[in-house]
């Protein structure tokens, strides 16, 4: 008779051939990669075949897999172990053809992982999970299942959104094949990382699969396009080979677009050099949600499409920018009847009847946490919303001055014990925010999904991703996810907010910041656009230097200035980026330095069409603090130059910068607002004025001093004067009155 628990357990539960595998070392691999897992399954070795590089950091010894209950749940465990999070880690792994079997320290569980293994990749999926103490009596259950974690080491870069490091050799990549697996990665300190894929049981358990990639960098996304084309993903790395990938747009937005005014709009931006123009869903629609016509389309989809066609007669790519998550407060979501499916911040219990004339609510649970902020103050009860001033955290509970039947609805009585929630209405606040676990989303995708294909658009903006509830890792793609798939044929390139791991397949681009002032944007576009820039090319992934405004000079601003528009895009192109404008039609016609912004901008567009830029130059234009001018020359040919800003001007309304080239001296100035005359402390045989470098000489004026025309963009070139002199005069000039 077999008296010992190993004995029962090999003979009495599992295949011999388990048996015969115990205490195994686990070798998983392709040809670019070997994974060794000892029988205690902890990480032994993860080689590179073709460099034979260790891509596991030394004398790391990491289990690869853990389950997690946030309690104990087996009886006897609970007994003996308090009510916390508890991490159960593995102790032992054995292969069993295509499946892992793996056991845990304390909890007596068995767990499966399916393993497949390709060319390109290994993948890894969560199974089924069985007690063997209790074995069909009891079921077994987790919080998260860590199907796969590595101890990688670092190489020169780590990008945190695809999760992967590497280095001019070799790409190490832990890729979530679904969007329910939870990838992430935590610092250790002696220089490594822990790779994790989880399944987590609030998302999805069984089936959740992540995919490992070990391979030549320059092959990497190679691997990746493998992954999204097996396990049907959005095709992020076509996208981001996409030649549209690197083109700029001009968005066109609420109250400034109409089928009666498109013609000026498309005028505007291919004066800008813009090959792709976005539509803003507020320009058609009165609110997200329903997505209802504006009443200026009165042919509804007609009208719209016939935007978009003369968009693409222009030659140009049309896209849609759209809030898709959550609906205005005036959508027909939230009134007159509310959905049961808008999202609820917390649940609440009334505690006694609650007539219609009522303006204090009193309720069982602490109201403390509930938002204080004007517009945010809303309780959903049935199909009444309910507004509050203030609350109480001693009981009895209540919220107080009430206000009944707000945003449309109407005041209706309610039952002692009835459940109803805290509305969750957003920061802006003018939405309120969809529960993700009911069917909403899909249905206001689908609503999306018809605008998009109907019309003709071919790319879009995912506004407002983070108006998620929890779990916001899954919760940010998830709805991405969803509108994703409705949109026929798949979107060129997309943008959005915020962005989770999954979303890197769906944001081939990522997102644009919002507007700076004119007084701030070169310091904060090195602040934050160019450091993004610089930290997602570890993602090989690109971002969106917009949004840029187009400010009118006035009283409380110089506005946008040539410069400015300059130092964005050229940064920009620095690192391969776009940029995105956010004029309206009314700045444009009155800005007086409209011309001149546009003609930057299109030079830079142009730029980027050729990849007219050289690595050296790159490096130079990532040098923040220097700013560079890009000219046309005396043979029409691009030239970039570097330029320094003339400062202690004594007229303020000039702007004058310096540079030399060709063995000349340059001063590049203009006015910011209007047109004149400038009085030069120069001689007129000492400079030439000139409306392009190499072009047309501009006549002075001597009769009473030497003058030049300022106004447009203008350039004084001298052989004679060095920069300094040059600056020199332009700080003593004066518009001449």
């Amino acid at each position: 008779m077999f008296k010992t628990p190993r004995q029962l357990f090999c003979l009495g539960t599992i295949a011999l051939s388990f048996c015969l595998t115990l205490f195994a070392d686990v070798t998983i691999e392709n040809r670019e990669m070997r994974l060794i897992l000892g029988d205690d399954s902890r990480a032994i070795s993860l080689i590179h075949k073709a460099t034979g590089q260790e891509c596991l950091a030394s004398g790391v010894s990491q289990p690869a897999f853990s389950l997690v209950q946030y309690r104990p749940y087996d009886n006897e465990i609970q007994l003996a172990y308090p009510a916390r999070s508890t991490t159960f880690v593995s102790k032992s792994v054995v292969k069993d053809g295509d499946r892992l079997l793996i056991r845990f320290d304390t909890v007596e569980y068995e767990a499966s992982v399916f393993v497949q293994v390709t060319d390109e990749y290994i993948a890894f999926r969560a199974g089924t999970l069985r007690s063997l103490s209790h074995p069909g009596v009891r079921f077994p259950r987790y919080d998260e299942f860590v199907i796969l974690q590595l101890p990688l080491r670092l190489r020169t870069r780590f990008g945190d959104w695809l999760n992967t490091t590497w280095d001019d050799q070799v790409a190490v990549n832990l890729l979530g094949a679904d969007p329910y697996a939870k990838i992430d990665s935590e610092e250790r300190p002696g220089g490594y990382r822990i790779f994790r894929a989880t399944a987590a049981d609030i998302v999805k358990g069984e089936g959740v699969g992540a995919a490992l990639i070990v391979t030549e960098t320059k092959q990497l996304l190679d691997r990746v396009q493998k992954v999204e084309e097996d396990f049907g993903l959005p095709s992020g790395v076509a996208s981001r080979r996409s030649p549209e990938y690197k083109w700029s747009y001009y968005w066109m937005g609420e109250d400034d677009l109409s089928p009666a005014n498109i013609d000026r709009h498309i005028a505007y931006a291919k004066q800008g050099g813009f090959r792709t123009m976005v539509v803003y869903y507020l320009a058609f629609s009165r609110s997200a949600g329903h997505f209802p016509w504006r009443p200026d389309y009165p042919n509804g989809m007609a009208d719209l499409k016939g935007i978009v066609q003369k968009i693409k007669d222009a030659g140009m790519i049309p896209g849609l920018h759209f809030h898709f998550n959550k609906a205005h407060k005036h959508d027909p979501y939230v009134t007159p009847r509310p959905d049961p499916r808008l999202n609820l911040q917390r649940i609440l219990t009334l505690s006694k009847p609650l007539d219609t004339q009522a303006t204090s609510i009193e309720v069982e649970e602490n109201p403390r946490g509930s938002s204080m902020r004007e517009e945010q103050r809303f309780l959903k009860i049935g199909s009444e919303i309910i507004s509050y001033t203030e609350y109480t955290t001693e009981r009895p509970y209540r919220y107080t001055g009430c206000r009944r039947g707000q945003l449309g609805t109407s005041a209706a009585s309610h039952q002692a014990g009835a459940k109803f929630g805290v509305l969750d209405v957003d920061e802006w606040p003018v939405f309120v925010r969809f529960d993700q676990r009911t069917s909403i989303q899909q249905e206001a995708a689908a609503r999306l999904g018809e605008i998009y294909r109907e019309a003709g658009f071919r790319f879009v903006y995912f506004d407002g991703a983070e108006d998620v509830h929890e779990p916001y890792w899954f919760m940010v793609s998830w709805p991405q996810w969803l509108v994703y798939k409705e949109l026929k044929p798949a979107p060129l390139f997309a943008e959005g907010a915020a962005k989770a791991h999954f979303s890197w397949h769906i944001l081939s681009r990522g997102n644009a910041f919002d507007h700076f002032a004119p007084e701030v944007i070169k310091a904060m576009t090195a602040k934050h656009p160019a450091q993004e820039a610089e930290r997602i090319i570890a993602d090989f992934t690109r971002i969106d230097f917009g949004w840029l405004d187009f400010d009118l000079p006035s009283e409380k601003t110089i506005g946008m200035q040539p410069d400015m528009f300059e130092y964005v895009t050229s940064r920009a192109a620095a690192w391969g980026c776009p940029i995105s404008i956010q004029p309206s039609l009314e700045l444009l016609d009155k800005h007086p330095r409209t011309a001149d912004n546009l003609e930057v901008l299109r030079r830079w567009e142009e730029v980027r069409a050729r990849n007219w830029l050289t690595e050296a130059q790159k490096r130079q234009l990532r040098e923040l603090d220097q700013e560079h001018l890009l000219i046309l020359n005396e043979r029409k040919e691009f030239e970039l130059v570097p330029y320094a800003e003339i400062t202690g001007l004594a007229e303020k309304q000039l702007r004058a910068f310096r540079f030399k080239r060709a063995g000349k001296s340059y001063v590049v100035y203009w006015h910011i607002y209007g047109d004149g005359r400038l009085s030069v402390p120069l001689q007129a045989d000492e400079v030439k004025i000139l409306e392009e470098i190499g072009g047309q000489t501009v006549p002075a004026q001597t009769a009473n001093g030497f003058t030049v025309p300022v106004g447009k963009r203008r350039y004084l070139e001298s052989d004679r004067l060095n920069e300094e002199q040059l600056a020199t005069a332009f700080q003593r000039a004066r518009l001449v009155k």
